[in-house]
């Protein structure tokens, strides 16, 4: 059985796309779901999807081991952030290497770094006039959004656009490729029965 561990930070919706989408398989499981935000609407939807969840501060994720103590137990062969906006140690990073996957709402290298997450990038996608945006997922290093690229896909955008229908086009891109790319990583050389 493969497992896979969710960090977010948010209203959790690909966390739930990704649960969804691994639901009925006898190969992958979503062992559990952290976040550093007590108000945290993923929280809900993991209590109504059945699936552990952990709250932690800042003093459990980067001052103690803690997280990684924690991590350590739930065996995950892929640490998936989604929507997560804090920086992994380096320390996690260590004991996870080449583990730990991130979702960018963006094409990057383009905007990307710290605080450049969910409507400020589609604000400054916007603000450029860029005639295209997407989704990359990447390696997480201990740079905010510069780990190794492992998928993109691009929609493209018009004059028209807003933030939140550039928002929307890139949400329908996460939720399209993100469970296929995990799956593609727990299964490279597709492997699954």
């Amino acid at each position: 059985m493969k497992r896979i561990v969710i960090l977010a930070s948010g209203s959790g919706s690909n966390a739930e796309n990704i649960i969804s989408f691994f639901g009925d398989s006898t190969e992958v499981e979503v062992s559990a779901v952290l976040t550093n935000k007590s108000t945290a609407g993923v929280l809900e939807r993991c209590n109504r999807l059945n699936i552990p969840a952990f709250y932690f501060n800042k003093k459990a994720f980067t001052g103690s081991d803690t997280v990684i103590r924690l991590l350590k137990s739930l065996k995950p062969d892929l640490i998936v952030l989604a929507g997560f906006l804090w920086k992994v140690p380096i320390s996690i990073i260590a004991v996870f290497p080449n583990q730990i996957i991130n979702i960018h709402p963006a094409l990057l290298p383009k905007y990307g770094g710290k605080g450049m997450y969910g409507e400020k990038v589609h604000q400054a996608v916007k603000e450029n006039m860029e005639t295209e945006t997407g989704i990359t997922i990447h390696y997480v290093n201990e740079n905010y959004d510069e780990g190794a690229i492992i998928f993109q896909a691009k929609t493209e955008l018009t004059i028209h656009d807003s933030a939140e229908t550039i928002a929307n086009k890139v949400h329908q891109l996460e939720y399209e490729h993100f469970p296929v790319v995990i799956e593609k990583l727990l299964f490279p050389n597709g492997e699954k029965k």
